[in-house]
């Protein structure tokens, strides 16, 4: 996670490459409800501190109050199969100071909807919607803990490398891993060493 978003990193129709999610609703605008939604969706993952889950509702509070102005983005994905229930969501923004360099901030799916692939598709929309913003670079701040492994397995399947270990960083045995991956324009090959700071 980058500024001060923390670590975690934790449309009806399926873009190409994607699973198709029946009964999934797609949104970027973020909803007075979702704020509650999201603080729901994080709290039960016992991943994140109070701290944390604080961080990821005022984060869409913040995008309520001041519009584009926030400088976060958001992908939600609602189950509409009975009363519509988010299931997962993602945040990100463009990092001040740089050219084309974009940090996901958060990346969390609900229990229930894990290993169906739609993390992968969350990620991928995100990337999309960088894309689209012309963000070239992307950034995934996350802790070295044993319950990230499966955020890590997720970025690593989407083309992430880890760029920086920092030894400690959150706490004693706690390091920060940043991953990083260069987006392909369109019309051109994706660099051979996925070095997003070329």
């Amino acid at each position: 996670m980058g500024r001060s978003a923390t670590h975690p990193s934790a449309v009806l129709s399926a873009r190409s490459g994607e699973r198709s999610f029946d009964e999934i609703l797609w949104r970027a605008a973020p909803a007075a409800g979702d704020v509650e939604s999201v603080r729901e969706l994080v709290t039960p993952t016992g991943v994140f501190s109070g701290e944390e889950v604080a961080i990821a509702a005022e984060l869409v509070t913040e995008t309520l109050e001041r519009g584009s102005a926030a400088g976060y983005e958001f992908v939600f994905a609602e189950r509409v199969s009975e009363t519509r229930r988010l299931v997962g969501y993602s945040c990100f923004g463009p990092i001040p100071a740089t050219a084309e360099s974009f940090d996901i901030y958060w990346l969390a799916v609900h229990g229930d909807e894990r290993r169906r692939g739609l993390g992968a598709a969350l990620l991928a929309r995100s990337e999309a919607q960088i894309a689209a913003a012309g963000g070239r670079c992307v950034w995934i701040d996350t802790s070295s803990r044993d319950d990230y492994a499966p955020a890590h397995r997720l970025y690593r399947a989407a083309g992430y490398r880890e760029a920086a270990r920092l030894e400690g960083f959150y706490a004693p045995g706690d390091a920060k891993l940043i991953f990083a991956k260069t987006l392909a324009i369109s019309g051109a090959p994706d660099r051979a060493d996925g070095d997003p700071r070329r």
